[in-house]
């Protein structure tokens, strides 16, 4: 153990306590680690006379410190005077979180792993600084030979030589020993590194070979590196992907930030603000530095500029801060093809994309677009999801759309557009056919799209496709309708219709079906407009929104009376019947069944002779015609499992299993309803099994089994809430029991 004056050690330890300062407290004041301040203090370290300098004037001793403190007694022991250089900048205020990175720094420095590096990584603005920092001040004590920070992101951060040279200056390397080779200096710092446990922050690293000369295998050294890259090619460094914090977690750093108005503002408003800047870290700081100010003067007029995408970069630069700015550094890397295609996405409407449409947007081959997106994925510019699906942080997004996508045509970015569409609706068609293979489609027609094998291997594959692209389909049938591709926007409705069937998304079926009728009738589509009221009507129908229904086909036969077809006039008939059904006009119901079922079966169309049967069996059961009812169920069913469609069969067998509960057998009612619930899993409706579990609960409740009733209502609910009792006879004896 080195020597030191006690009488320096013990008074710098009572000016400390005096003046009520933390070990870090003064650390922070002097540029000394707390580890190197407390073995002064306790005459474990010999002090230099500058740390006895700094903490004089840090603890304003009016040069009473300095005066215990003697060069002449350091040089009698003839030990070494250097510093523990102590250059970590100030620990970040108001850091919030991050608990998880923080423990695997820590496990780093603390030597848990063998490698010396380790890089965090992540988008401009996302904290990696402030966590790296956090966590070198937490862990500055077992580094007592010297905490080192560097900051590669200056306009001239100057190459690894000249870093090399000012790291050994710092440690006492007198200039003339500098070797001038290059392979040469690096040879010397990792000597001079020997048995030494040192600390260094790398901020801001733009490549691998900038820091290679400064890596050791040393023990005692530890490297913390922060990049907008991946850095991948420091294969033998921890690698720690830094993203955006939580919801949770990014509105505590805006009211810490923010002072006492975001403090007191409301947790909906400061959660909208957050949202707004994508809890990117420096866009929540610079927003609630803004309140803090005044200059602007409540979080709820913040979270109104911040609603409007056009002016978001703007607020979110402060002058000296600006996320435009740390975006524009991360793609002055990127060639003139990676440029294009981050550009390109930022077209893309949906919250994420899948590597096809990539290829499509891009007019490349597939391979091709996955290889420029991992090289975009490594800047951490877009990433990928658990399904491999393209994601884009909302401000990058909105930095393409302003900055980079002015590099490309306006006649290219219509091109990207349309063959987006085209590929989609080509996915779609190709999905929604393994979904239904039965159903009635007409011609669909892509413009200079090649055709190719179906990418579906089955209704599981079509199903599984729907469910991750639904909400993109929806954003792309907006889009095509406000650029006047009508075509392409009421084909890719009429591809989503059985999906929403299926999963009773009546919301976007709604949507996209007003868009596509309007986008019809403003072409002179007439044919597609008829098509399209027909399918919103079916969805008005099928929500219970009855009214709505009738008008939307009433309007649909209209225009199929005009046009002289009588297949959609027949289809239009047996839709109104259905909602005649509903409404209890039982006879005009009737009629309008027969009308349709022997239409279908002169035509031999078995699907839809099938779904007339199963309606009529609903309306015989409504009638007490029992018998027929079941029988009608059963014809339908069979027919449905010839034809090899799952979903309809469910509804049939659901269907029967009402007929039978309405004739009073409920044990027959009960055994199909259990083959409906085995029936729906394999099919995968949610909706179908709720109903058969409904349906359970009404006769569990009939047979006076309270308890059991409620489990299996309860049951019913958390598949599908609020079954329409319009609709379904289970929904309306559950009401009534």
């Amino acid at each position: 153990m080195e020597e030191t004056s006690s009488d320096f050690g013990s008074e710098l330890r009572r000016r400390r306590g005096e003046r009520g300062f933390s070990l870090a407290q003064l650390s922070r004041r002097v540029a000394y680690s707390r580890g190197h301040i407390s073995r002064v203090e306790t005459n474990g370290k010999r002090a230099s006379r500058k740390f006895a300098e700094a903490c004089d004037m840090a603890l304003e001793a009016r040069g009473e410190l300095v005066a215990l403190f003697s060069d002449e007694e350091s040089r009698e022991t003839g030990l070494s005077t250097m510093d523990t250089l102590f250059g970590l900048p100030d620990a970040p205020t108001h850091f919030v979180g991050r608990s998880e990175e923080l423990a695997r720094i820590a496990d780093h420095l603390a030597g848990e792993s063998r490698a010396t590096v380790c890089v965090l990584s992540g988008l401009a603005g996302v904290g990696k600084t402030a966590l790296a920092l956090q966590g070198a001040w937490d862990s500055a004590e077992s580094f007592p030979d010297g905490c080192f920070f560097f900051d590669f992101g200056n306009e001239s951060p100057g190459s690894p030589r000249e870093v090399l040279d000012s790291l050994l200056r710092l440690l006492g390397v007198p200039a003339e020993d500098l070797p001038s080779r290059p392979d040469a200096l690096a040879n010397l710092w990792r000597s001079t590194l020997r048995g030494r446990r040192v600390l260094l922050v790398l901020d801001n690293v733009r490549h691998a070979s900038d820091i290679a000369p400064l890596l050791t295998a040393e023990p005692g050294c530890r490297f913390l590196v922060t990049s907008q890259k991946r850095l991948s090619a420091l294969d033998d460094a921890v690698h720690l992907p830094v993203g955006v914090p939580g919801p949770q977690d990014a509105d505590a750093l805006f009211r810490a930030v923010g002072g006492e108005r975001a403090a007191r503002a409301a947790d909906e408003k400061v959660r909208s603000v957050v949202e707004h800047c994508g809890r990117l870290p420096l866009a929540v700081r610079i927003t609630a530095a803004r309140i803090c100010s005044g200059s602007i003067r409540t979080v709820a007029e913040l979270e109104e500029l911040l609603s409007h995408e056009a002016h978001r970069l703007e607020l979110l630069d402060d002058g000296d801060r600006s996320i435009a700015s740390a975006l524009a550094i991360s793609c002055n890397g990127l060639t003139a093809e990676m440029r294009r295609l981050l550009a390109l996405l930022a077209l893309h409407p949906g919250v994420s994309v899948e590597p096809r449409a990539v290829a499509a947007l891009a007019n490349i081959v597939l391979p091709r677009a996955r290889m420029l997106v991992d090289r975009l994925a490594d800047m951490h510019l877009v990433e990928h999801d658990a399904s491999g699906r393209i994601m884009m942080h909302g401000l990058v997004r909105q930095f393409a759309r302003q900055l980079l996508l002015p590099e490309v045509t306006i006649r290219e970015q219509h091109s990207a557009v349309r063959r987006l569409l085209e590929s989609c609706l080509d996915l779609a068609v190709a999905a929604d056919t393994v979904i239904t293979p039965q159903r009635y489609r007409p011609p669909v027609i892509l413009d200079d799209f090649p055709p190719r094998p179906a990418p579906f291997d089955d209704r599981t594959a079509g199903i599984a496709w729907f469910e991750s692209e639904w909400r993109s389909l929806v954003a792309l049938c907006r889009e095509a309708a406000a650029l006047k591709l009508h075509s392409l926007c009421w084909q890719l409705a009429f591809a989503l219709r059985d999906y929403f069937f299926l999963t009773k998304l009546w919301g976007p079926w709604i949507e996209t079906h007003v868009i596509a009728a309007e986008a019809a009738r403003v072409a002179g589509a007439r044919a597609w407009q008829a098509i399209s009221l027909g399918n919103l009507g079916i969805a008005h129908s099928d929500r219970g929104d009855l009214t709505m229904a009738v008008d939307c086909f009433q309007r649909s036969l209209s225009l199929y009376q005009q046009l002289g077809d009588e297949h959609g006039v027949v289809n239009t008939i047996s839709n109104l019947a259905w909602t005649e059904l509903y409404l209890g006009d039982y006879g005009r119901s009737l009629d309008g069944l027969r009308t349709a079922l022997d239409h279908y079966r002169r035509l031999g169309n078995r699907r839809n002779s099938a779904i007339t049967l199963r309606g009529m069996a609903l309306l015989e059961a409504e009638l007490g015609l029992c018998l027929a009812a079941v029988e009608h169920a059963q014809e339908a069913r069979a027919e449905f499992h010839s034809l090899g469609l799952e979903l309809d069969v469910v509804m049939s067998v659901n269907c029967a299993a009402w007929v039978h509960f309405r004739s009073g057998n409920h044990r027959a009612a009960g055994d199909v309803y259990e083959e409906a619930v085995t029936l729906a899993d394999n099919c995968g409706s949610r909706y179908e099994k709720a109903r058969a579990l409904t349906g359970l609960g009404n006769i569990s409740h009939a047979a006076g089994h309270g308890e059991r009733a409620a489990e299996l209502w309860a049951r019913a609910d958390s598949l599908y809430g609020g079954l329409e009792p319009v609709m379904l006879g289970e929904a309306r004896v559950r009401l009534a029991s």
